[in-house]
């Protein structure tokens, strides 16, 4: 008797955990994505896009990969009270059911630090943006000019 509740309570557990909704890298959407060419490889370089979660429960972003730069992460644009701006890293990324987080100057944004090569006008690289369900999205970002603002320039 005593083994067959013990049974029930893990199948129970069990159930519970299995029907916990996560949302995954399938509900993603990637939007305007874009890069400014690079001043050779010595100094960091940018990419900027919104990230749609189109799913039911929030999405994770987790970390970043790409052969471009070896340490590409989320950075973070803050100003304080004496205008003086700083860039942190933001870490994990979490984005509400229907809403959407934008990637862009002077906010979150990729930040692509060691460049492996020059971000050139005209080109493009892969970036593969990482999950909590394991999931990720591959994006292709072009490399537009050094003082582009937006996708659409």
């Amino acid at each position: 008797m005593q083994k067959t509740i013990g049974s029930l309570i893990a199948a129970m557990i069990a159930s519970a955990v299995a029907t916990t909704a996560v949302a995954g890298s399938e509900d993603v959407v990637v939007e305007s994505a874009w890069a400014r060419a690079s001043i050779g490889v010595s100094r960091p370089g940018a990419a900027y896009m919104k990230i749609r979660n189109t799913g039911e429960e929030v999405v994770k972003l987790t970390g970043l990969r790409t052969d471009l730069a070896m340490m590409p992460e989320i950075h973070r644009t803050s100003t304080n009270a004496e205008g003086v701006s700083s860039m942190a890293p933001a870490g994990e990324i979490e984005i509400a059911p229907g809403d959407a987080v934008a990637l862009e100057p002077g906010g979150l944004h990729v930040m692509l630090m060691r460049l492996q090569r020059a971000m050139v006008e005209g080109g493009s690289f892969f970036l593969t943006l990482d999950f909590s369900d394991g999931g990720e999205v591959v994006v292709e970002i072009p490399v537009l000019g050094i003082a582009a603002r937006g996708p659409e320039n």
